[in-house]
């Protein structure tokens, strides 16, 4: 096996991944509670003003399918955002320095909407700044990266730190 050298990395383009990485890992750990928890979170019987046990049934199976929706949607955020760091960022593709951000954000920006409206229209009070906090890493890790920019350094094929099909 011949091992070719990696395109040199900026200190930006390695913090870059390193808020990606510390995007997804949260990703995971929520999907895992989301998909696995037998009840709803304590902020959603806040909202509704009524604990688990008073739901009728098919209240329940509706509310723990939602929550195993958002779980999945988290889980595979976070995978997505890992394999996109391992590979394709580390090598230095121009496409998943775009994708990263742009699948984050296309996650975390309805999730944001949707715990300002639980906020605003219910008395609960939901995880809204951890969502925020998410959008606002998502663009910083973003502006850092700066995939727009060509790469200086280039590696062995003369190609600088992109493939040859991303530009």
């Amino acid at each position: 096996m011949v091992n070719t050298p990696r395109p040199a990395r900026s200190l930006r383009h390695r913090v870059a991944a390193w808020i990606y990485t510390g995007i997804a890992l949260p990703s995971l750990a929520l999907g895992a509670i989301y998909l696995f928890r037998p009840t709803f979170m304590p902020y959603h019987a806040a909202a509704l003003g009524k604990e688990w046990a008073e739901l009728d049934t098919a209240t329940q199976a509706l509310i723990k399918a939602l929550m195993e929706v958002a779980g999945g949607g988290w889980l595979a955020l976070g995978t997505l955002m890992l394999l996109l760091v391992a590979f394709p960022i580390r090598r230095g593709e121009r496409w998943a320095r775009w994708a990263a951000p742009a699948a984050s954000l296309l996650f975390y920006v309805p999730t944001l909407l949707a715990t300002l409206s639980v906020l605003q229209q219910t008395p609960a009070s939901p995880p809204w700044r951890a969502n925020l906090a998410m959008c606002v890493a998502s663009v910083l890790a973003f502006l850092l990266d700066a995939p727009w920019q060509s790469s200086p350094r280039r590696d062995q094929s003369g190609r600088g730190g992109d493939t040859a099909n991303a530009s």
